[in-house]
């Protein structure tokens, strides 16, 4: 009886050139869905694609670089979702009444998709060692990330006179810090209890506070 062939030869023949890495991938999110960035373990995320540790090397040759491949792919839906709440807005009002509701938007997003989405929400937010790498910054649809849709927002707030240029350096992280702080508050914090309207209700009064305050 011929000997069976080597594992490395199973993993070529299964998959064609790129679905291993996506299938890695698809696990490794999966992974961060259900246990948030401690969850993704390259050797399990190996065992979900059913091939052998070393086959995932080439493709990602430590367990940063798929954390990092996975925190991309978080922040690139919530980019998604805030992109799609932007969209929603509807065209009408004057410049000013739409920049407000753009900036709304922005943060309604933000909360929502922390508590539909924690286990990714932690990971796209997850401390890392180093920032992430050119090409994984986590664009949406429209080429940008979270943080830059923000800034975005912000921008078009002081074009509609909304907001004094002069206050606008360095509004992006007061407004992220306040909207970020009652996210980890409400899914990792003493408020994880409260019930989504609860949760709604007053992720909406401190967009009106961030929206008042800058």
């Amino acid at each position: 009886m011929a000997n069976p062939p080597p594992e490395s030869t199973i993993t070529r023949g299964t998959y064609r050139h790129g679905d291993l890495r996506r299938a890695l991938l698809d696990a490794g999110v999966a992974l961060a869905r259900a246990g948030g960035p401690a969850a993704v373990v390259l050797r399990e995320a190996t065992r979900r694609a059913g091939v052998v540790p070393n086959a995932a090397y080439r493709h990602f040759p430590s367990h940063q670089a798929l954390l990092q491949a996975v925190r991309a792919v978080a922040l690139g839906r919530l980019a998604a979702a805030m992109e799609a709440e932007l969209a929603a807005v509807p065209p009408d009002g004057d410049a000013m009444a739409q920049a407000r509701a753009g900036l709304r938007a922005v943060g309604t997003a933000y909360m929502r998709f922390a508590l539909a989405e924690p286990g990714l929400f932690r990971t796209g937010f997850a401390a890392s060692s180093t920032p992430l790498e050119a090409g994984l910054r986590g664009a949406g649809p429209g080429g940008l990330d979270p943080f830059e849709i923000l800034a975005s927002a912000l921008d078009a707030l002081v074009a509609a006179g909304g907001l004094p240029a002069e206050r606008r350096p360095g509004a992006e992280f007061l407004a992220w810090s306040a909207v970020h702080g009652l996210a980890m508050l409400i899914i990792d914090g003493p408020l994880h209890a409260w019930p989504p309207a609860q949760a709604e209700a007053i992720g909406q009064r401190l967009l009106d506070m961030v929206d008042k305050g800058l």
